[in-house]
C-alpha cells in the first residue's frame, strides 16, 4: 500500500512498539494501515562527534541523496510529527530471513563466487572467520551511497534483504560529516574502478547540488556539510575508483552487526 503524500505528513501516527536494540529512541508505528518506523528527535542521545537533535534530519537527507543518485538506496523516509515529538518517518520493509547480503563465516567457507571477503580474523572461540558481503550491483550502488554521504555506521544490520533481490540500507543519522567518517562492512570493492552507472549517479548528485537537491538540503545539513557531498562526488568521480581505507577513522563499525 503506498499512502498519497498528504497522508504521509496528516495521517495518524500510531505506536505499536518499541525496538529496543536501537541505540536511540525507535518506535514501530502504523500509518493509515501501513508500518513505518518512528524515531522522534527528543529520543537521541547526544553524541562525542556529531551535532545534537538533528539524526532525523540527516536520515531525511540521505533519503534524499538517494533519490536524486536514482538506485533507491533508503526506503521511503520523511520528517513529520508524532506522538513524541518530531522526527523521522520511514516505511518499514519486510526482509527475506532466507538471505544475508552481510555475514561472518569460517575462513575456509567462504564461496568461490558471487561474495567478496572484507577482512580475515577469529571470533570468541579463536576460530578462524571472515567478514564477507555479497557481490551484487545493488550491494555496490549501496557502497557507493555511503561514500558520497560520508556513512560513519553501515553495519550488517543495517543493509537489508528483500526477497525480491532489492538491498535497502537504513539507519542513517551518523552521515555527511564535514570530517572523513567512512565507517562500513562494505570494504570487498576497495581500488576497483567504479562502473559508468555509478560515475553516472554521482554526477548526478553533484550537478543537483546546484539546483533541487542543493536547496533541499539546505537546514537539514549545514552548508559546509553540503560543500563536503560536492567534494566527495569530486574525488569518486576523478579517482573513478571505490577507495580504499585512509586516515585515523575506523574503517568498520563496532559491532559490525
Amino acid at each position: 500500500m503506498t499512502l498519497p503524500a498528504a497522508d504521509l505528513q496528516d495521517g495518524e501516527l500510531e505506536l505499536t512498539g518499541r525496538i529496543a536494540t536501537a541505540s536511540n529512541g525507535t518506535f514501530l508505528a502504523q500509518l493509515d494501515g501501513v508500518s513505518v518506523v518512528y524515531k522522534p528527535v527528543a529520543g537521541e542521545r547526544p553524541l562525542w562527534d556529531f551535532p545534537d537533535g538533528d539524526l532525523a534530519s540527516r536520515e531525511f537527507a540521505a533519503y534524499l541523496v538517494s533519490e536524486t543518485l536514482g538506485w533507491h538506496v533508503v526506503p521511503r523516509t520523511w520528517l513529520r510529527d508524532g506522538p513524541r515529538g518530531v522526527g523521522m518517518v520511514q516505511l518499514w520493509q519486510d526482509i527475506d530471513p532466507e538471505q544475508d547480503a552481510v555475514d561472518l563465516v569460517a575462513s575456509d567457507a567462504v564461496p568461490d563466487t558471487g561474495w567478496r571477503r572484507v577482512f580475515d580474523g577469529t571470533d570468541n572461540g579463536n576460530r578462524s572467520v571472515a567478514l564477507i558481503h555479497e557481490d551484487s550491483p545493488a550491494l555496490r550502488r549501496m557502497a557507493v551511497f555511503d561514500i558520497v554521504v560520508n556513512n560513519a555506521d553501515r553495519k550488517g544490520a543495517h543493509v537489508l534483504a528483500m526477497a525480491d533481490g532489492r538491498r535497502y540500507g537504513v539507519d542513517h543519522g551518523l552521515t555527511f560529516h564535514v570530517e572523513h567518517k567512512l565507517r562500513t562492512v562494505l570494504w570487498g570493492w576497495r581500488g576497483e574502478d567504479l562502473t559508468v552507472d555509478e560515475l553516472n549517479g554521482v554526477e548526478c548528485v553533484r550537478s543537483s547540488l546546484a539546483g533541487d537537491l542543493g536547496e533541499a538540503l539546505t537546514g537539514l545539513i549545514t552548508e559546509q556539510e553540503i560543500v563536503a557531498v560536492a567534494e566527495r562526488c569530486d574525488r569518486l568521480t576523478s579517482e573513478g575508483k571505490f577507495p580504499s581505507p585512509h586516515g585515523r577513522t575506523p574503517p568498520m563499525p563496532w559491532p559490525l552487526f
